[in-house]
């Protein structure tokens, strides 16, 4: 994940299809830089998308549909995110929450070197530019209740759902529900 904080590169977007509906996805030269459903929250401006351009997206395609598809846990795509010092250590954190486990705002609040909130890290999970690849669907609330998410909370049930049925197929042991209860 790139720590740059100057201003973008030229940027450029495509639109994919997919099961969870059509995303928007912007990289610059250096790799991925957003990646919007539709009535996403926070989603920037569409000025800062750049002119749409469809090549450079395939490898990000194909990936999303083999995530989606059960087929793939982690993302091999280069990175070229922009956000302060508190998100970028926010998103790291969640980058490091394993596929099929599921963490709390307040757990990730505790580890951040930083005197922070759940809250404040609600805010930072929030804004993540890379929903999915940046797996934030994995960040519930206290009792493992399903809270907000930047694409609704249809979609990630749908992805915890994804992930739970892989993880329990593939590793053969039970899955913990104690973060899994799915109500909300």
């Amino acid at each position: 994940m790139s720590h740059a904080h100057e201003p973008s590169t030229r940027s450029w977007h495509s639109v994919i299809a997919t099961p969870l509906g059509a995303l928007t996805v912007v990289r610059d030269e250096d790799g991925l830089r957003g990646l919007y459903f539709p009535h996403h929250w926070y989603r920037p401006s569409q000025d800062t998308f750049g002119p749409r351009r469809d090549e450079g997206f395939s490898h990000v395609a194909r990936q999303l549909d083999e995530y989606l598809a059960g087929q793939r846990r982690e993302f091999e795509i280069p990175r070229s995110v922009r956000g302060d010092e508190f998100q970028l250590a926010v998103w790291q954190l969640i980058d490091r929450v394993p596929y099929g486990d599921t963490t709390t705002y307040g757990q990730l609040a505790a580890q951040l070197d930083v005197a922070a909130t759940a809250q404040q890290v609600g805010a930072a999970v929030g804004r993540n530019p890379l929903c999915i690849i940046v797996p934030c669907h994995r960040v519930v609330g206290a009792g493992g209740k399903l809270t907000g998410y930047a694409g609704g909370v249809g979609r990630k049930r749908r992805l915890l759902d994804v992930e739970r049925d892989q993880a329990s197929r593939s590793d053969g042991s039970p899955f913990q529900d104690a973060l899994w209860p799915l109500t909300g």
